[in-house]
């Protein structure tokens, strides 16, 4: 069964910057489109960005220009960089497939201070 494992999260102060890391096992990994989602308390679930298996990537409005997500499939790990944080991006952080999810992670908190 797959599982994925969230890490890299924290507290910074606005304009700081986090990378996060999610590291899959115990899937076909590289054929897969991937996502960071996050969700913020009394908030739904967003998607933030997504990578295709070939390395096209897409991004929410609200974090274009600040956040790049990125992809090794030797490793089975997809990464978000985070730059120019805003409190506003404060969340719990969660990586997975764009369908067909795996079982969810633990998440990583991300908490951004005025």
């Amino acid at each position: 069964q797959t599982q994925l494992v969230e890490s890299g999260g924290g507290l910074v102060q606005a304009g700081g910057s986090l990378r996060l890391s999610c590291a899959a096992s115990g899937s076909i990994f590289s054929i897969n489109t991937m996502a960071w989602y996050r969700q913020a308390p009394g908030k739904q679930r967003e998607l933030v960005a997504g990578i295709t298996s070939g390395g096209s990537t897409n991004y929410a409005d609200s974090v274009k220009g600040r956040f790049t997500i990125s992809r090794d499939n030797a490793k089975n790990t997809v990464y978000l960089q985070m730059n120019s944080l805003k409190p506003e991006d404060t969340a719990v952080y969660y990586c997975n497939k764009v369908r067909y999810y795996f079982p969810w992670g633990q998440g990583t908190q991300v908490t951004v201070s005025a």
